[in-house]
């Protein structure tokens, strides 16, 4: 057993050893295009890899970097797993809602929507997260609760209403996880006629400024498809021309 003594003169935070990760960087907007392209088919694997799915329901779209008022979606009538027939339909839930999305929000490069069960299951509470666990700490105070659901989104008004409503999520694979621990946890409170213990506001605070930033997720995201990548034996190897 070794023992460590920690002094004050120690740096408060562990850092990485050589270069640490970072986005890709490219020479131009063409081999952007086909990377996030390439991008957006893994994620679409991972989510169905996860069963994010439910049929055809669940799509995600990238905006294009060369045109950037267009952005690509899965089609309609494809698994996401790539599986289903060589017809191609226009999800019309899907363009309604992230439309309105990325027009509303020129930042966001990238949106899902999923029909995990754990996100179905939590959402019929009609509450938000609590920040119960550090992993739920990342979106303390940083994802919306949408309650007005009417029906298939099939109409311009219905996008528009689930764009403005507030927060952003970039990591949605923690989302699902934070759902499920919350639900076992409040199931398991209640049977002690209790409640989770939370931590305090700015603690909460503090850990999502650690573990919920854009980079946070950005980094998560990255081991996702390293994992994929290793399991599939393919990468990106630039543009096709």
């Amino acid at each position: 057993m070794a023992t460590i003594q920690l002094t004050p003169d120690m740096p408060e935070h562990k850092t990485f050893r050589g270069k640490p990760p970072s986005p890709p960087m490219f020479e131009n907007k063409l081999e952007e295009r086909e990377f996030l392209k390439f991008r957006l088919a893994q994620a679409l694997r991972i989510f169905g890899n996860h069963g994010y799915e439910e049929g055809v329901a669940g799509h995600i779209t990238v905006r294009d970097p060369v045109q950037p008022n267009c952005f690509w979606v899965n089609p309609f009538v494809n698994h996401l797993r790539g599986h289903g027939c060589t017809l191609r339909m226009l999800n019309t839930a899907a363009f309604m809602i992230h439309a309105a999305i990325h027009a509303a929000r020129p930042d966001v490069l990238c949106a899902a929507h999923s029909h995990s069960t754990y996100g179905k299951a939590f959402s019929a509470l009609g509450k938000s997260l609590d920040p119960i666990s550090q992993d739920a700490c990342a979106f303390y105070n940083d994802h919306a609760l949408y309650t007005q659901y009417n029906g298939i989104v099939l109409d311009k008004a219905e996008g528009k209403a689930i764009a403005e409503a507030p927060g952003d999520v970039s990591l949605l694979i923690a989302l699902e996880r934070a759902c499920q621990v919350q639900i076992l946890a409040d199931t398991a409170a209640a049977a002690q006629g209790g409640k989770t213990v939370k931590p305090s506001s700015q603690q909460a605070e503090e850990t999502w400024r650690l573990v919920g930033s854009e980079r946070a997720g950005w980094f998560s995201g990255s081991l996702e498809f390293a994992v994929l990548e290793r399991e599939e034996g393919v990468k990106f190897s630039g543009s096709s021309g």
